[in-house]
């Protein structure tokens, strides 16, 4: 197994892209600590299906965008698991309108939940990692972060200061043997996608532009996930990799 003996928090764990890759971190050896917001049955079943696996987890209520909130996350997984090897920075949050409608309100707590969040749980992790000089940070961002989007510049914006911060990471714990990277998800069918009103209209715009012909599952994302927090991807740091079937060619 690629992670026995290693243990993880992952942010957002309840649903998609964090559910997939909270059971793959399992499947590979891991002990997870997976936060939620809203959605505690969800989260609380992901983790019995981990400790099924015979690993430790702990599915704990947070809002991340709340400094005290990460602490207590970080905590809580060190007093679980004794020792914390891998960060998924994965939670985060849309509220969309385009530049000359949007509040306020929209633009403010996107970049609270999509980029602060990250900040609050690298913080509390950082020290940690660079004193046991090993230590993997796996960020989720978009290929919107990349490209920008119609009617998401807050969501656009955050997603790009993601790949910044990554960036800037991956120099200040580079000399402490700490991988940082980030993953682009195209567009992936996760229950955001399912319950929305528009996804027929949101799958025919994007399969316009995905090259594969196909929508990703929250496996693709995860897989990678799995082998950047891996000693496989131990030469691996600053990069952003596209998950997206060509979505962004």
């Amino acid at each position: 197994m690629l992670l026995e003996n290693k243990s993880a928090i992952v942010t957002g764990g309840s649903q998609g892209i964090g559910t997939a890759t909270s059971l793959g971190l399992a499947r590979e050896g891991a002990n997870v600590c997976l936060t939620y917001r809203k959605h505690e049955a969800e989260a609380e079943a992901v983790a019995e299906e981990i400790r099924q696996m015979g690993r430790k987890a702990v599915a704990v209520a947070c809002d991340i965008a709340r400094f005290s909130d990460a602490e207590r996350v970080v905590n809580t997984a060190l007093e679980a698991f004794g020792s914390l090897d891998i960060l998924v920075n994965n939670a985060g949050m849309n509220w969309d309108g385009v530049c000359w409608k949007m509040s306020e309100e929209q633009w403010d707590r996107v970049l609270e939940v999509n980029l602060k969040g990250y900040f609050n749980f690298v913080r509390h992790t950082a020290p940690l990692f660079k004193e046991q000089k090993s230590g993997k940070i796996i960020n989720v961002t978009s290929i919107n972060g990349l490209r920008g989007k119609f009617g998401q510049s807050n969501y656009s914006a955050s997603k790009a200061g993601i790949i910044g911060y990554t960036k800037a990471l991956a120099k200040e714990l580079g000399g402490f043997n700490v991988n940082v990277n980030a993953v682009a998800p195209g567009l992936i069918d996760t229950a955001m996608l399912k319950e929305s009103e528009a996804r027929d209209k949101i799958i025919g715009m994007a399969m316009a532009e995905i090259v594969l012909k196909r929508v990703g599952e929250p496996e693709d994302l995860a897989n990678l996930i799995v082998f950047l927090a891996s000693e496989k991807a131990r030469h691996i740091t600053g990069e952003v990799i596209k998950v997206d079937g060509g979505q962004y060619i």
